[in-house]
């Protein structure tokens, strides 16, 4: 039996359950978190609540089925994995979620978007993935912690023409059209307050369109959208 740590904080245990969850850890530190899981239910309670979290994702893109070819990839990139039987098992029990996701890309993405987000030490309250509307692909990440505050961290550097900018939007459940929320520099974390808007709310549309250098002339989108999300509240 491996004993707990000697003044862990209720946050870094939670920290330590999201990166047992996400496949994070080293071998070593990933069989000292298995063992502990069976004497400590505190622990084993966050594991069970960041596997919940992360299965709820599901809800944000729209099923589509991969190829058979992409699931041999898949097949062949875990059992290059160097893991512990047990974590092995738990992501192949995790296929309905992987069935969900707009193939491998967007599930690692999504991973990754939730790692990002284990490293606030105030939990969101909602979460937006933005995909494009081709294929899908994921872009962006948008957390919340509170009603009035959005953060929007970047997957990918995507290539925006030097004529032209991203501009972010979002549209709740009966309002008029469109708010902007200003121009956004591909590759930036930024945070975006929104202390003149409505409070956030589930199904919450956000996008990003390309308009000219200065953002729409007209207070609306004119540009084709290049991602695209609703919120999703989580806790």
């Amino acid at each position: 039996m491996t004993a707990r740590p000697v003044n862990e904080t209720p946050e870094e245990r939670d920290e330590l359950a999201s990166e047992y969850v996400l496949g994070t850890l080293s071998a070593e530190r990933r069989n000292e978190v298995q063992q502990r899981l069976g004497d400590e239910p505190q622990l084993q309670a966050a594991v069970d609540a960041w596997e919940r979290r992360l299965l709820g994702l599901t809800d944000l893109v729209e099923p589509h089925a991969p190829s058979p070819h992409l699931w041999r990839r898949i097949e062949r990139s875990v059992n290059d994995l160097s893991r512990p039987a047990a974590t092995t098992a738990f992501w192949w029990n995790l296929l309905p979620l992987w069935r969900g996701l707009a193939g491998a890309g967007l599930a690692a993405s999504l991973v990754l978007g939730a790692l990002l987000l284990t490293q606030a030490t105030v939990k969101p309250t909602y979460l937006v993935v933005l995909v494009a509307p081709q294929d899908k692909a994921p872009g962006w990440v948008i957390q919340a912690s509170n009603p009035r505050e959005i953060q929007l961290i970047p997957l990918s550097v995507i290539e925006v023409p030097a004529d032209k900018a991203l501009e972010f939007w979002t549209k709740a459940d009966g309002w008029q059209g469109p708010v902007s929320l200003g121009l956004v520099k591909p590759g930036q974390t930024l945070s975006v307050p929104l202390d003149k808007l409505p409070p956030l709310q589930p199904n919450q549309l956000f996008e990003l369109t390309l308009e000219g250098a200065n953002g729409s002339p007209i207070g609306k989108p004119t540009g084709p959208i290049q991602f695209i999300g609703r919120a999703v509240k989580v806790i």
